[in-house]
């Protein structure tokens, strides 16, 4: 989960409103880092503006987000906690020190998950909200 999760965020970009909470009320989060980041997302508005969930190679697969949860430098909430003391701590810092982990770690979840049968027809359904149950 740790592979796919914050690995995905090596690429593309967040709406203002995913992170603004982030931005003006969580400690955790490196001060240069929030003060560049608020320059694109004030405190209230432009709620559609984006920025890129790895401000150092935003455009690369590689394992940089990584190394910036380690210094407080991510952008969303749920892959900050990743990296904040707990069991998932020694997963980042193996990812971050080392990049063909993370690859093969990666590809192997992304197949996994690429496995799954999911319910379909009358077994399954379609949300309408997905954090709920129609």
């Amino acid at each position: 989960m740790v592979a796919l999760s914050a690995g995905s965020h090596t690429i593309g970009q967040a709406r203002c409103t995913t992170f603004r909470d982030r931005l003006y009320n969580e400690t955790d989060i490196n001060a240069s880092f929030a003060t560049t980041v608020k320059s694109n997302c004030p405190q209230s508005g432009s709620d559609n503006d984006i920025s890129p969930l790895d401000a150092t190679s935003p455009t690369t697969f590689d394992n940089i987000y990584y190394k910036n949860l380690r210094i407080q430098k991510g952008l969303l909430h749920s892959d900050q906690q990743l990296s904040s003391g707990g069991s998932t701590d020694s997963i980042v810092n193996t990812y971050s020190s080392n990049s063909a982990t993370f690859f093969t770690d990666f590809a192997n979840a992304m197949v996994k998950m690429g496995n799954l049968s999911p319910l379909t027809g009358s077994n399954g359904q379609i949300r309408k909200n997905c954090r709920k149950i129609n």
